[in-house]
Order: C-alpha cells, then sequence, then structure tokens
C-alpha cells in the first residue's frame, strides 16, 4: 500500500503496523509526542479510566496511567526502539524525527532512537514557567503512622519542607534525530530537499535559531533570543480534552526549520488531536497521523476542518 492512501488522512489503527504500509524513504519529516503507555502499551487500556482525573493524583510528575516503575521504563525503549526502526525506514535520507518527551524519560526514548540507527542531533527544550510543583507533603504519609497526635505534630515541624523527589518541571525536552546521508549534505539536500536546517526562521528578535523555544513572555533577555510565536487561546479547539495538547507555534517552528520541499509529508504517528498536522496544513504542506483512539482522530479532524493551507513562510 502506497503512502498516497494515506495522504492528508488521520489514520486510526497501530502505529507500528501501520507505518509498515510505507514506502521506504517517502517521508520528509516526523514530529511526534509518544505516549509512554497513555494511549497504547498494552490491550488493557481505556479511555474513560485514562482521562479520568480521580486517577491522576497520586503521581503527577508522569503523565496518567504511568507509575514510577523502572521495568515501564525499559518496556517503552523496547516498544519505541520498534516504532523508531520503521520510522527510520520510512524517512527521506538526511530526513529529520522530533520527539517530544518527559524529562525523566528522556534517556530511554534517544536511546532507543540512537539504537534503531538514528544520528541524535541535538535536543530542543521547550522552556515555561507556568506549571505547578508536584512533589507531596509528608503530612499524608505521617498522619498514618501510629504514633501519638504529639508526636506526628513534631514530625511534621521537623520535616517541614521536605517533600517527595519531584521537582517542579519547567522545561520539556524535543530529541532532534537524523536519519544517516549517503552522499554529502549538499547533494543530499539537492536530491531529497532534506537534511539542511533553515536559518532564516528567526526566533526572538531575529536571532539563529536556538535549540530553547518559549512561547511565553519570561523576561527580555530570553524573550530576545528564545522566543517564538505566542499561541492563540482558541487553537486547542473548543471540544479538545487531550491532555497533553502542544502548541501550534512550536511545531510550526520546527517544521518550517526543517522543510525545504514544497509537497513534504509531515508524519507523525501518534497525532493525538491533531496539533502536528494542523501545523503541516497551516503551513501548506502534506500531513500523515495516525492514533489509536478514535475520539482524538475525531477532535483532530474537526481541527483540520477549520484551516486553509497557506503559502509555507521561512519567516
Amino acid at each position: 500500500m502506497h503512502n498516497q492512501n494515506y495522504l492528508n488522512k488521520i489514520i486510526l489503527g497501530d502505529s507500528l503496523e501501520i507505518l509498515k504500509h510505507f514506502d521506504e524513504n517517502s517521508i520528509d519529516l516526523v514530529l511526534t509526542d509518544p505516549p509512554y503507555f497513555l494511549d497504547k502499551m498494552d490491550n488493557n487500556w481505556n479511555y474513560n479510566k485514562v482521562a479520568d482525573t480521580r486517577n491522576q493524583q497520586i503521581v503527577k510528575s508522569l503523565p496518567s496511567g504511568m507509575a514510577f516503575n523502572k521495568k515501564l521504563g525499559v518496556e517503552f525503549y523496547e516498544w519505541f526502539n520498534l516504532i523508531s526502526a520503521e520510522i527510520l525506514r520510512v524517512l527521506k535520507p538526511g530526513a529529520f524525527f522530533f520527539s517530544f518527551s518527559s524529562p525523566r524519560l528522556y534517556h530511554r526514548l534517544v536511546s532507543a532512537i540512537d539504537d534503531a540507527g538514528f544520528e541524535i542531533r541535538d535536543n530542543f527544550i521547550w522552556l515555561y514557567t507556568l506549571n505547578q510543583p508536584k512533589a507531596m507533603s509528608l503530612n499524608h504519609f505521617i498522619d498514618k503512622m501510629a504514633i501519638s497526635e504529639g508526636e506526628k505534630n513534631a514530625l511534621k515541624d521537623q520535616f517541614k519542607g521536605w517533600k517527595t523527589p519531584q521537582i517542579k518541571s519547567c522545561y520539556e525536552p524535543i530529541v532532534m534525530a537524523q536519519k544517516p546521508v549517503d552522499n554529502t549534505f549538499l547533494k543530499t539536500f539537492i536530491e531529497y530537499g532534506t537534511g539542511l536546517i533553515n536559518t532564516e526562521v528567526k526566533v526572538g528578535n531575529n536571532m539563529f535559531p536556538a535549540n530553547v523555544l518559549t512561547i511565553d513572555d519570561i523576561n527580555p533577555l530570553i524573550d530576545k533570543y528564545f522566543l517564538i510565536s505566542k499561541p492563540n487561546k482558541r487553537e486547542k479547539g473548543e471540544n479538545n480534552h487531550h491532555k497533553t495538547v502542544k502548541p501550534i507555534e512550536i511545531c510550526e517552528h520546527i517544521i518550517k526549520l526543517t522543510s525545504f520541499n514544497k509537497d513534504a509529508v509531515v508524519l507523525d504517528p501518534f497525532v493525538g488531536s491533531g496539533t502536528t498536522a494542523v501545523a503541516a496544513k497551516s503551513l501548506g504542506l502534506n500531513y500523515i497521523g495516525i492514533d489509536t483512539n478514535p475520539e482524538y482522530i475525531q477532535i483532530a479532524d474537526e481541527r483540520l476542518s477549520q484551516i486553509s493551507k497557506s503559502i509555507p513562510d521561512s519567516k
């Protein structure tokens, strides 16, 4: 089955299986945010259970549905290594693979991509300040101890300020990987339109593109060097209940930074509510999205239906 059957569509299904039907060397860019066991890692997945906020109160530094368990990290590596191998096959030589990650699992994700045969070129950081601390007080645990109230209060005073090891998270890493080239970068770029970055895509105050990105006004110095366009408050869509919607501006920035061909195909194998596809369509490029969740696909299709293609801009 050729990619044309999937072009500019959001496909319901398992990415690992669907990617096997894609043509080799046919995709210009992969930009995604994998589920970390949230949307697909076993046969017991249930959307309503995962989406229920009552399931998100114990461990808040990780996506809901994933406890602090090293075994899950190993299983994620093994699964994502298989995904990465298929992505390597379908990408054009020199094409880039960008993937968002949680800071705690970044090493597993990058190792999976690296071991599949990619070259790790860089690590982008999406920097933000508006996030809630997730460390838990010890008071709840002290209250359950079989000791007197006086002893409990003494322990609370003694351990005041000490909490579970969950630092406030103010960034999200994005791996920048590249499919190896068989020729020079110039010859690869001439043949495939992949493998180089467009340094005319500026950030901040007309600055050279950096591996730090922010969409929030933080302070004049950071804004000068790292700020990209601010997000539209309505960009998520009115009915979008996806838990980890990424800013369109960051996705557009990455696409413009690395995509040259006017008919480029941008693939997101875990498209969720469709942000990558929305960004690609907004820039006048082709997209393919895959997801296991029919509700997310419906949201993505609704968002895409509201967007008219525009001519890609290098600025």
